[in-house]
């Protein structure tokens, strides 16, 4: 099976040692043939969720453009894929765009996702031995509608011990720009997680957004929690 790996800014720019090399690796142990077109960019997200449509059409069609040969489009993040869905919604006046976005939603997935939903796969044979929490976040829950994909892969994980979040449902303050515009708000939000985090006595802290474990893991840093933060494709990685 082919599959085209959408990496995304962070997971380039920041984590790609880790999670782009164990998305990569989860993928090829089941069989998969992985390529990475180079020309892909950032998905849109920041502008459009700043109100630049306009800009961000631009950028949507370079990106459908980009994966229009491609089988499958994977990503270890359900905030981007959830972006690249919304294309559909950036098209609505041109119809043969919109066509193009229709096929790219149609054949793009979050990791957890594709492994469970397209490629039947429930324990993937990882093996971590921790005590865990799990960072449920809002676009890939409540927009891409992926909920249960990340909780079955982790639950056949050897050795790691699960305790839910207290209020999952609640947004860690990152949200995209809105981090930057409204800094004193989104402060309190990513306190308010992290004490729920430490509630749960975990000590990994594992979230399958990395914009979100970006946000946490910083503020666990600066105020000097023991906590790690690992992304679920880490997690499925470890052996």
């Amino acid at each position: 099976m082919k599959v085209s790996l959408f990496l995304t800014c962070l997971a380039d720019v920041v984590y790609p040692a880790s999670v782009g090399k164990s998305t990569v690796e989860i993928l090829e142990r089941f069989g998969c043939e992985v390529d990475f077109p180079k020309k892909q960019t950032c998905c849109g997200q920041p502008a459009y969720n700043s109100g630049y449509h306009r800009e961000t059409r631009e950028v949507a069609k370079h990106m459908i453009n980009v994966f229009k040969d491609a089988k499958f489009v994977v990503s270890p993040s359900g905030s981007c894929v959830t972006m690249l869905h919304e294309y559909v919604h950036l098209f609505e006046d041109d119809a043969e765009w919109k066509q193009r976005a229709e096929e790219l939603k149609n054949k793009s997935y979050e990791l957890t996702q594709f492994l469970v939903d397209v490629l039947n796969i429930t324990d993937v044979g990882a093996k971590l031995n921790a005590k865990a929490t799990y960072h449920t976040s809002c676009h890939m829950t409540r927009l891409l509608g992926v909920k249960e994909a990340p909780m079955t892969l982790l639950q056949n994980v050897e050795g790691l011990e699960f305790t839910e979040l207290p209020n999952k449902e609640q947004c860690c303050g990152f949200g995209g720009t809105f981090a930057v515009k409204m800094l004193p708000i989104s402060e309190q939000m990513v306190n308010e997680k992290v004490q729920h985090i430490e509630e749960t006595e975990a000590e990994v802290l594992i979230g399958a957004d990395l914009g979100c474990l970006m946000n946490i893991g910083g503020r666990i840093n600066r105020q000097g929690k023991p906590i790690k933060v690992m992304h679920i494709a880490e997690v499925l990685n470890s052996r």
